[in-house]
């Protein structure tokens, strides 16, 4: 018979495992209810991240962007691969800004980008250029005299002429169709006119009214201004009457161009660095956006009317390149370390 010790250390023992196995039993369930309330009962599926790029466009497929103040209403045509095609091979010449050794100059080029050579060499900025109607001449603005003037200077680089003293800080020269007058910008004078040999200088607006260019046919003067608020488009009758806005978009830039058939507009708008080039009916209509990105500036139409050429930053320097106005064929003419800017066409 067992001693009464025996007896409890048994008993002890039995307890002890009893209460064993109670505890893990109990960390067992609990820990598989655990696992069951934590699993979902119909778990969704894991999500793919989706990124957007505006290039990542089906060539020659417009898309209409929705209408908010600042996403105008517009269409953007994608550009296909650059290059030229058969007849549409680009005409005539384009005169433009050239950054030489820290300082703006005039240069031409042919319109197919060969044939580029500097017109001027002056030691202080020149710039805002235009060539006549005739291809003979070209116009700019230079302040190497002090302040900014308005120059001629032949097609060759030959004969150079200072046509204005003292009147305004003055940009943007034009030559009238008919050859009769030069309209440019007097800086917070409005727009002026005078002779083609400077004579005869004289106000035609009094707003806050820059960058003008002529119709092809010389009747009307495209400008921009913020005679109604923020600056827009505007056009007028070549005597300065009949002003009609044509724009009503944010970020508005300056210089536009006028279609050979002065039925449309080219001009550029967009926040500081991502500018666009547009188009647009006279009329306010018909708005399309040609570009996507890359800083895009100071439009000017063929004289063909089958390109658009203006200054692009999307390739980390300001060069010229060319465009059709339904927005294919785009192409780079300038590829040069310096900056080039400022084109403008001509025969």
């Amino acid at each position: 018979m067992s001693s009464p010790n025996k007896l409890f250390s048994t008993l002890d023992k039995i307890l002890l495992a009893g209460i064993g196995c109670g505890v893990a039993g109990s960390c067992i369930l609990a820990i598989a209810f655990a696992f069951l309330w934590a699993k979902p009962s119909n778990p969704e599926p894991a999500l793919t991240p989706f990124v957007s790029s505006p290039f990542e466009l089906p060539t020659n497929t417009p898309f209409t962007t929705t209408s908010t103040p600042e996403n105008p209403p517009s269409t953007l045509i994608p550009s296909p691969v650059p290059g030229f095609i058969g007849d549409a091979t680009p005409t005539g010449r384009i005169v433009f800004t050239c950054f030489i050794r820290q300082i703006d100059q005039i240069c031409l080029m042919n319109a197919d980008g060969t044939g580029r050579r500097q017109l001027t060499n002056m030691e202080a900025t020149a710039f805002y250029a235009s060539i006549s109607p005739d291809g003979e001449t070209i116009y700019f603005s230079s302040r190497r005299s002090g302040g900014f003037e308005i120059y001629s200077i032949d097609i060759n680089g030959d004969g150079m002429q200072r046509l204005t003293r003292e009147i305004g800080s003055l940009y943007a020269p034009e030559l009238s169709p008919t050859g009769e007058w030069i309209i440019f910008t007097n800086n917070g004078n409005g727009l002026w006119l005078m002779k083609p040999d400077g004579s005869n200088p004289h106000p035609l607006t009094a707003s806050d009214d820059i960058d003008p260019t002529w119709s092809t046919n010389g009747s009307m003067i495209a400008f921009a201004s913020s005679r109604a608020g923020a600056r827009q488009l505007f056009v007028m009758n070549q005597d300065g009457s009949n002003v009609r806005q044509v724009t009503d978009l944010p970020a508005m830039g300056g210089r536009s161009s006028w279609s050979p058939d002065d039925a449309r507009l080219a001009f550029y708008a967009g926040p500081k660095g991502d500018h666009n080039i547009y188009v647009i009916n006279v009329d306010g209509t018909g708005l399309v956006q040609l570009t996507q990105g890359g800083d895009n500036l100071g439009p000017s139409w063929s004289p063909d009317g089958n390109w658009i050429a203006f200054a692009s930053f999307r390739d980390g320097n300001n060069e010229i390149y060319i465009i059709h106005p339904d927005g294919s064929g785009l192409t780079r003419l300038t590829n040069d370390p310096i900056s080039d800017w400022q084109p403008r066409w001509g025969k």
